[in-house]
């Protein structure tokens, strides 16, 4: 039983804490550094790791990559002029890479490091849903097990923080619990999973393209299509997904004695309010549609809209991470699991989102015209099923690319270069929706009994008793639509790259 706290009582958990973070150049890496630094600025130490060629180039990546980003605002107006001198005496950058053991550091490095540790954030991934089989594996499998390995080398250590995906359940359907995946287990019935065989199969297809002299674009492809056709094989949709659940296996099967919390949000999105209402980095699944609305290149999109879109928003999944690690330190269980979701507290279809969007870009039309004029953008076409969707791409696409390859034919190549460009924009968009569709055409709900009982744990407001820090992690609360309109669609626009 999860004893009861407040927010003050999580913050002075912080306290005199040294902890080790990696993925702290990712957005929610990024999200979790900040809070902590801002709620509890008597953190003895955060240890970021951080993949570099030497000393410089690690504390160059950290002020480009976090401090540098407008996520960081708040927290330098807070300090002053003294902000620079409060993060050098609180975050140490640790060259090293968790597909190495040990992090790749020396044996003097390693032993002061792991005699200093109170708490491991281990937030590295590669979120890439076609990632290099090679390089999936190396991160989101080996990278576990290098970071459970260290953390057994940590006499001080209170507990241990995974951050996973609650798509690890593939695309089941229905109640999905917040339980442990055994080794082995997979989601196609009459195969079983060897971790062992997947990394034996790894390196033997290195060595063939490398004995083959294959091109790195070739060899690229070639472990591209690898790590889906593998994951496809054992019932999971992507490489990502695939290893993740690979990466679980990992930890449940070493002998941990430590407190384990693996955290599963669904799809992460911008932050609700803190410290930056809307901030976030990357191009999320969801956000594809907004994107692609804005600039007009994408006109339809495979999504059923009376599903269910289950969305958190970053700094929530912050919050929860933050109470999970205060409620289970030195904790007896060796591990619990948290979906840090939406869809059994406040479930949104996807129908909120275009609705939203749609009005936002009604009452705001972005400039798209020639001269830089603003125009009324037009209506994107949903198509809720995969066949309707190639149905409509064979019509569409198909048969005029087919007719214009004869006509190209025909006339000695004169079309060339356009049917070239016209085939990569068709594949891509079939790639897409391919990539996609296991999220927009979901039909699962994360159960989320675990993270009920910690939300319970903690006092009604969850907010210190002057009400300077929140640890809100009940999406419960959320009007979606307004989030999107005023929040979230505002942010992608503001905060994302191209």
């Amino acid at each position: 039983m999860i004893g009861e706290m407040d927010a003050d009582s999580v913050v002075g958990y912080f306290r005199g804490k040294s902890i080790l973070i990696t993925g702290s150049t990712g957005f929610l890496g990024k999200v979790l550094v900040e809070k902590i630094l801002r709620v509890q600025p008597d953190v003895k130490k955060l240890y970021l790791l951080i993949r570099a060629p030497d000393a410089e180039s690690a504390k160059l990546r950290i002020q480009t990559e976090i401090i540098g980003r407008e996520i960081f605002h708040v927290l330098k107006e807070k300090h002053g002029v003294q902000f620079n001198n409060f993060i050098e005496e609180k975050i140490c950058p640790l060259v090293g890479d968790i597909i190495y053991e040990n992090f790749g550091l020396d044996n003097v490095q390693l032993e002061e490091l792991s005699k200093d540790i109170d708490v491991i954030v281990n937030g590295a991934a590669t979120t890439n849903f076609f990632e290099r089989y090679d390089v999936a594996f190396d991160v989101n499998v080996l990278g576990v097990k290098h970071v459970c390995a260290f953390g057994a080398k940590c006499p001080k250590l209170k507990m241990f923080l995974h951050v996973s995906t609650a798509y690890v359940a593939g695309e089941q359907e229905g109640i999905i619990p917040e339980k442990p995946i055994l080794m082995g287990e997979t989601l196609k019935v009459g195969t079983h999973l060897d971790i062992e065989s997947e990394l034996i199969l790894v390196k033997d297809t290195m060595l063939e393209l490398k004995a083959s002299c294959s091109t790195e674009k070739d060899g690229r492809k070639t472990m591209k299509e690898l790590g889906f056709k593998r994951a496809r094989h054992f019932g999971w949709p992507n490489t990502y997904v695939f290893t993740k659940a690979m990466g679980e296996m990992i930890m449940g099967n070493l002998p941990i004695d430590f407190p384990v919390v693996i955290i599963r949000p669904s799809i992460i999105t911008s932050t609700l309010k803190e410290p930056l209402p809307g901030w976030m980095e990357g191009i999320k699944t969801i956000d594809s549609v907004v994107i692609g609305y804005a600039k007009q290149t994408l006109p339809f999109f495979l999504v059923d809209l009376d599903l269910i879109m289950d969305v958190i928003p970053g700094d929530m999944v912050v919050n929860a991470m933050m109470v999970a690690m205060a409620a289970h330190s030195e904790d007896q269980q060796v591990q619990v699991i948290y979906h840090v979701t939406s869809s059994m507290r406040n479930p949104a279809p996807y129908s909120i989102l275009w609705k939203s969007l749609f009005q936002y870009f009604n009452d705001n039309p972005p400039c798209t015209g020639r001269n830089g004029e603003r125009v009324r953008l037009k209506k994107m076409r949903f198509f809720s099923t995969v066949i309707w969707f190639k149905l409509y791409m064979a019509v569409k696409y198909m048969l005029p690319l087919e007719m214009l390859r004869l006509v190209n034919i025909a006339l000695c190549g004169v079309f060339s270069r356009r049917y070239n460009e016209l085939s990569r924009k068709f594949r891509f968009m079939m790639q897409l929706s391919e990539l996609y569709a296991p999220y927009t055409l979901f039909k699962g709900c994360f159960d989320d009994i675990n993270l009920d009982k910690l939300r319970m744990g903690m006092n009604k407001d969850n907010q210190n008793n002057n009400g300077a820090y929140y640890f809100d992690f009940d999406p419960k609360y959320i009007d979606w639509g307004d989030y999107f309109y005023n929040v979230h669609i505002p942010g992608v626009l503001k905060y994302t790259r191209d």
